[in-house]
């Protein structure tokens, strides 16, 4: 292979191999943004505390979850939390749809 052949400059080649080198691995930086308040474990313990009990509310997981691991977490994050996990405040009602003989029976 060529050094130009795959047009990338030879400053990133460097640091990536001399990055290889010394850690073994090499992966992309990391990207910028806020720090997420809950660990993917801690996030797993929301829902599970949630499943467990389907009547309580985001901020009686949210006081559980404050209980339990003593990290101050607001009751919207609770709410994207279960999002993620596939909890949602409202179920999809099914309906039975209305044949012919139900319409004129109701008319």
């Amino acid at each position: 292979m060529l050094p130009g052949e795959f047009d990338i400059a030879h400053s990133v080649v460097s640091r990536l191999w001399k990055s290889f080198k010394t850690t073994g691995m090499c992966s992309r930086r990391h990207e910028g943004g806020r720090v997420r308040s809950t660990t993917p474990a801690e996030d797993k313990y929301i829902v599970l505390s949630a499943k467990r009990n389907r009547r309580t509310t985001a901020q009686q997981v949210a006081n559980q979850f404050l209980a339990a691991s003593g990290k101050q977490i607001f009751r919207k994050t609770v709410a994207r939390r279960l999002r993620g996990g596939g909890l949602y405040a409202r179920k999809p009602v099914v309906c039975v749809p209305l044949t012919r003989q139900h319409r004129t029976a109701r008319l």
